[in-house]
C-alpha cells in the first residue's frame, strides 16, 4: 500500500478520498488555489501545496504543477477524484512518465471511452445495445439536420466529449434544430474544447439507470445499479440504488452488458456504465441502451457504497496499489435501499441559476451521512461547481429509505446562500417518486408544483422578530405604561413583502405579537418557547439576515428604519448579470427594436451558459458590456429606453 497519496481535487471529493486514505494510513496531500487556502480539503490533508489562481485552469487543470507537487511530497500515487482531471489520459499519461501511479483506469481506457461516437462503435463491438443514432465524423449542419429527420423527433444532441449534461439539447422539431445545434456546439467548445456532437433518438419516458462497475484490468465485476432519473437540465438532483421496478432478470443482463464493456477495454478501478432505459413499462431485458462511461467514481458513488458495505475509495486504493479484485461477483450483493440528494447553492425560483455567499451555518443531522468540502464561514466561489452536501441515507427498504430522506432534509439547515433544499423536499414528497414511477422528465413535467414557494407563517416571521430584537433570551427590563404595555417594532422583509412586527413583553415568559392583523402570544415554558401554541424553531443570525429553518429555511431581512432605500425597486429597464460570470455573447445592439423574451446576451459561469433574455418589448438605449467581458452580479449589461 502506498504510504503518501496527492489528491488532484477539491472540495467533497478530495474530503471524501481523504477519509478513507487517512484511515488506511496512508498520508494525503492536498492541492488548491487561491481561492481555496483556507477549503476544508486543505485543513483536513496531511500535506497542502498551492498550486495557482482561483480559475481552475490557473490551478486544477495544471497538470504539470499537480504532478511536480507529488514530486516534491513524496506522494507514490494521484487520485484524481471526479471532474478536472480525471478522465484526461494525457495526464495519465504524465503522472505515469513521472513515476507515479494513478489511481484509475489506463489512458488508453480512458481514450476508449472519451469520445461518446467512438465508445458507441466500441460497445457494438462488444455487444452492449445502444441507442439509434448518428455518430459519425460529419459534422456539417445539412447533414446533421437529415440525419435527425431520418430517426424522427425528439432527438438529442450530445457532445462527443464530457458529460454533465454540458453541450446537451433536448430538439423537439426540425423547426428547432439549428439554433439547438449551435448552442450546443458553444457550449462544448467552452466546457471541453471539441465543438463536435452526436445525433441520438430520443427515448420516450427515459430513464437514466447506471451500473457501478469495478476492475483489475482484466477482470471486472459490477456492484448492481444506481437510478439517476431525477435530473433538471440534464444534471443529477437525486439518486437512489437500487433502481425502483428493477427485476432479477434485468439486473442480471444490464450487470453483464456493464461487465462487458468494462473488460473489453482492459478497465482498472472505479467506473461507472450508464443506460438510458426505455421507461413507458414495466423493466425489460430488452429496454435498456448504452449511453456513456464515466472512467471514474461517480459523485453518487455513496448510494451504492450504503447497499453493499462497500468501500469503493478503499477498492480504488488497493487495486492502484496491485491488488487483485477484493471480491468475486458471487460474494456482492444488495442490501436495503439508499438514497442521495444533492444540495446546492441555487436560486431556484430564478431558474436553477447558481448562487455564491458565505455559508453562516451549516448542520446536517446525525442520522444521515453528509458528505460535504464546506462548513459554516466557508464561501461558494463562483468559480467551481456549487455544490455544498451530498445528504445519504439508507434503511431496510425504499420506503424506510425515503422516510429518512425526508426527515434528513427537513433537520438540514443552511444559510448564508441560497439553496435548492425546498426543492428537494418537495422532489422528496411527490407522489409518483414514492411509487417509484421516476423518469427523466419527471421534473420537467411538473416544475411548478416542485417550486412552489414555501408558505410563510405569520409565526415564522414572529421567530425571525424575537431573535432580531434579542427578545428570545431573558428580558431584562419588560416595561410598562399608565395605559397599556409599551409596543416595539420590529420591521422585517421577506422577498419584497415589508412585515411590521410589533410586540408587547407581559413579563419575563409572555410576549404579545402582532402582525397584519394577527394575534399571537410567545411564552416560554421550562427554557423552551413556543409561538402560537407551536415550538420556537431554531433561527440563526447573520448579515442582518434571520434564517428561520422551517420549511427547509425561510430568511428574513432585518430592515434599518433609518434605510429609506431599502424597499425601493431596482430599474426595471436594466438587465443585469444574476451572478458573476464571462459575457460569452452580446446580440443587442443600441437602437434595436427588441421583443420579450428576445435573446440580449449570454453569461457563462458555474461551467454553464446562462441565456439573458428581454423582459418586455421595448428600444436598447445602451449596451454595457462587451463579449469576453469579466462581470461581477448586479452589474448592468443591456439598458432599455424608459416606457413612455
Amino acid at each position: 500500500m502506498f504510504d503518501t497519496i496527492l489528491i488532484a481535487n477539491r472540495g467533497e471529493i478530495a474530503c471524501r478520498v481523504m477519509e478513507t486514505a487517512q484511515a488506511m494510513g496512508v498520508r494525503c496531500v492536498a492541492v488548491y488555489s487561491e481561492a481555496d487556502a483556507a477549503a476544508k480539503h486543505v485543513q483536513m490533508a496531511d500535506m497542502a501545496v498551492s498550486i495557482g489562481g482561483a480559475a481552475p485552469a490557473d490551478s486544477y487543470l495544471k497538470g504539470d504543477v499537480i504532478v511536480q507537487a507529488a514530486l516534491d511530497t513524496g506522494a507514490q500515487a494521484i487520485h484524481p477524484g471526479y471532474g478536472f482531471l480525471s478522465e484526461n489520459p494525457d495526464f495519465v499519461e504524465a503522472v505515469e512518465a513521472a513515476g507515479l501511479t494513478f489511481i484509475g483506469p489506463s489512458a488508453q481506457a480512458i481514450r476508449a471511452m472519451g469520445l461518446k461516437d467512438a465508445a458507441k462503435a466500441l460497445m457494438v463491438e462488444a455487444g452492449v445495445p445502444v441507442v439509434p443514432g448518428y455518430h459519425g465524423a460529419d459534422q456539417s449542419d445539412d447533414l446533421l439536420a437529415t440525419e435527425a429527420d431520418k430517426m424522427g423527433y425528439p432527438v438529442l444532441i450530445k457532445a462527443v466529449a464530457g458529460g454533465g449534461g454540458k453541450g446537451m439539447r433536448l430538439v423537439e422539431s426540425a423547426a428547432d434544430f439549428a439554433d439547438a445545434l449551435a448552442s450546443a456546439r458553444s457550449e462544448a467548445q467552452t466546457a471541453f474544447g471539441n465543438p463536435d456532437v452526436l445525433v441520438e433518438k430520443f427515448v420516450t419516458h427515459p430513464r437514466h439507470i447506471e451500473v457501478q462497475v469495478f476492475g483489475d484490468g482484466t477482470n471486472a465485476v459490477h456492484l448492481f445499479e444506481r437510478d439517476c432519473s431525477l435530473q433538471r437540465r440534464h444534471q443529477k438532483v437525486i439518486e437512489e440504488a437500487p433502481a425502483p421496478g428493477m427485476t432479477d432478470e434485468m439486473r442480471a443482463t444490464m450487470g453483464a452488458a456493464a461487465v462487458r464493456a468494462a473488460e473489453a477495454i482492459g478497465y482498472k478501478g472505479a467506473g461507472t456504465v450508464e443506460f438510458i432505459v426505455d421507461g413507458s413499462g414495466p423493466l425489460r431485458p430488452d429496454g435498456f441502451f448504452f449511453m456513456e462511461m464515466n472512467t471514474r467514481l461517480q459523485v453518487e458513488h455513496p448510494v451504492t457504497e450504503a447497499i453493499t458495505g462497500v468501500d469503493l475509495v478503499e477498492w480504488q486504493l488497493r487495486v492502484a496499489a496491485g491488488e487483485p479484485l477484493p471480491a468475486a461477483q458471487e460474494n456482492l450483493s444488495i442490501s436495503g435501499h439508499a438514497f442521495e440528494a444533492r444540495l446546492y447553492a441555487e436560486d431556484v425560483p430564478a431558474g436553477f441559476l447558481p448562487a455564491t455567499g458565505t455559508l453562516t451555518h451549516l448542520t446536517f443531522p446525525d442520522a444521515a451521512r453528509a458528505d460535504s468540502g464546506v462548513r459554516a464561514g466557508d464561501e461558494i466561489s463562483p468559480h467551481y461547481d456549487p455544490m455544498i452536501a451530498k445528504v445519504i441515507v439508507h434503511g431496510p427498504t425504499r420506503d424506510v429509505a425515503l422516510k429518512r430522506l425526508s426527515q434528513a432534509l427537513e433537520k438540514t439547515q443552511v444559510a448564508g446562500t441560497v439553496t435548492n433544499l425546498a426543492f428537494l423536499g418537495a422532489l422528496d414528497g411527490h407522489a409518483g417518486f414514492a411509487a417509484g414511477e421516476v423518469d427523466t422528465g419527471l421534473i420537467a413535467r411538473d416544475i411548478d408544483m416542485l417550486t412552489t414557494p414555501t408558505e410563510v407563517q405569520p409565526r415564522h416571521a414572529i421567530a425571525a422578530a424575537m431573535i432580531a430584537s434579542g427578545l428570545d433570551g431573558v428580558v431584562p427590563d419588560a416595561g410598562f405604561s399608565l395605559w397599556q404595555p409599551l409596543r416595539r417594532s420590529v420591521p422585517l422583509m421577506h422577498g419584497d413583502d415589508v412585515l411590521d412586527a410589533r410586540v408587547e413583553v407581559l413579563n419575563q415568559d409572555t410576549q404579545r405579537w402582532y402582525l397584519d392583523g394577527t394575534e399571537m402570544l410567545a411564552e416560554r415554558r421550562q427554557g423552551q418557547w413556543t409561538i402560537a401554541g407551536h415550538p420556537a424553531p431554531d433561527v440563526h443570525l447573520a448579515g442582518g439576515i434571520a434564517t428561520v429553518f422551517d420549511g427547509y429555511g425561510i430568511a428574513f431581512h432585518i430592515v434599518d428604519p433609518l434605510d429609506v432605500n431599502a424597499t425601493e425597486a431596482g430599474d426595471g429597464n436594466v438587465v443585469e448579470a444574476p451572478m458573476p460570470g464571462l459575457v460569452k455573447a452580446v446580440f443587442a445592439a443600441p437602437g434595436a427594436i427588441v421583443a420579450e423574451g428576445d435573446r440580449l446576451a449570454i453569461l457563462e459561469a458555474m461551467k454553464m451558459e446562462h441565456v439573458l433574455l428581454a423582459a418586455r418589448d421595448g428600444t436598447v438605449a445602451e449596451v454595457l458590456a462587451a463579449e469576453g467581458d469579466q462581470v461581477v452580479a448586479g452589474a448592468a449589461l443591456v439598458r432599455l429606453e424608459d416606457q413612455a
